[in-house]
């Protein structure tokens, strides 16, 4: 009697320790899988995160200076662009090319100028937000009050093509241009696009 009391005790001991063994070794593989898993992330916060300002997709440093010229629209004369990719990145160099282009005069298409044949830049010079440039005489020579505005605009519009928001002295062999052409066109100094395009119709 006592030694199957004895044997279902045993019994009952390795059943318990064998349950033991199974639940640790079930931990075990557990905490092993969790482990070999990668970290979850959060992907809403990853989506929202800004690039860092060293990032790419930063603007070209390339220059990109516009020459404009007149076109016909049938009703009055607008100022188109020209865009010249210019490797300078120096402003005053670039706007030196673009009006160099300018007064060569347009090389196909059907877009005009009214600056008059002849016309040389005698000077530019650029600081902050303000334009100085300096014509020959040629540029106050022949045409009305529409071709001497046409010109007008051809000018300040290049010169500002950098910086639309910039001031332009206009000089003439030195002189501060007042008076355009024999109609007698004032020109405002300093001259902007906004004060061009509110006084100044094509």
């Amino acid at each position: 009697m006592s030694e199957q009391r004895s044997n279902r005790i045993s019994s009952g001991v390795i059943a318990a320790v064998s349950a033991a063994v199974v639940a640790v070794s079930g931990g075990v593989a557990l905490f092993t899988w969790n482990s070999s898993q990668p970290p979850t992330t959060d992907n809403t916060s990853q989506n929202t995160q800004q690039p860092s300002p060293g990032s790419t997709n930063q603007p070209s440093q390339e220059q990109a200076a516009r020459v404009f010229w007149l076109k016909d629209n049938g009703n009055n004369l607008e100022l188109v662009p020209q865009t010249l990719k210019l490797t300078d990145k120096e402003p005053n160099q670039a706007l030196t090319q673009a009006f160099q282009a300018l007064l060569a005069g347009p090389t196909e298409g059907t877009d005009s100028t009214t600056i008059p044949k002849g016309t040389k830049l005698l000077s530019l010079k650029q600081e902050s937000d303000t334009i100085h440039i300096n014509l020959s005489p040629e540029f106050t020579s022949g045409g009305g009050s529409s071709s001497m505005m046409g010109r007008l605009g051809q000018v300040l519009f290049t010169a500002t093509s950098l910086n639309p928001d910039a001031k332009v002295y206009i000089e003439v062999n030195g002189e501060k241009l007042d008076v355009l052409g024999g109609e007698g066109v004032e020109v405002e100094q300093p001259m902007t696009r906004k004060i061009f395009q509110q006084n100044y119709p094509l």
